[in-house]
């Protein structure tokens, strides 16, 4: 699928989060304001946190989860802005720390260098929340102008604010 003239492109980041089999509402969500979108997964997020038939089918493309090879063409066009939804706990401490070991990270790291609106959406749990290294990755990433949805620790799936990261980026 070819890049839609006019249309911004959203790059969306998917931890391993349980609410991350409701992913398809963001999705929904931004094409609905006509926002084309391309999914970046966590391995771990790949083997069943979230169904990637539907995924790939709602967006259009292939999700992505493995760097590509060399002369490979790159699968999406450049973000216009990202989206890390649901942003687990070991994801944001190593963003924070520029620690790029998976391509999910690595997505994220640079999106602050290119100087694009750049949202997460926590799902941490409250014991892991407390730990002095995530208030410390909290911090720094804000200091580097992420803009963070509330606070989730996981109880309700149903109340995971996923439209909040689109107001997130467009303000």
């Amino acid at each position: 699928m070819t890049r839609q003239a006019g249309k911004p492109f959203l790059y969306v980041v998917v931890c391993a989060a349980g609410v991350a089999a409701d992913v398809g509402r963001l999705i929904t969500a931004a094409r609905e304001r006509d926002w084309e979108v391309g999914v970046v997964a966590t391995p771990v997020a790949m083997n069943g946190f979230f169904d990637t038939a539907a995924v790939e089918a709602l967006t259009g493309r292939p999700i992505r989860s493995a760097w590509r090879i060399p002369g490979e063409p790159r699968p999406f066009p450049p973000p216009d802005a990202v989206v890390a939804a649901p942003a687990t706990f070991n994801t944001v401490n190593k963003w924070a720390a520029g620690l790029a070991d998976t391509l999910a990270v690595a997505t994220l790291c640079e999106a602050s260098g290119l100087g694009v609106p750049v949202a997460a959406l926590p799902c941490v749990a409250g014991a892991l929340a407390a730990h002095p290294a995530y208030r410390e990755s909290l911090a720094r990433l804000r200091g580097m102008g992420v803009r963070f949805g509330e606070p989730y620790s996981g109880e309700d799936p149903a109340r995971f604010p996923w439209e909040q990261a689109l107001d997130l980026v467009s303000s």
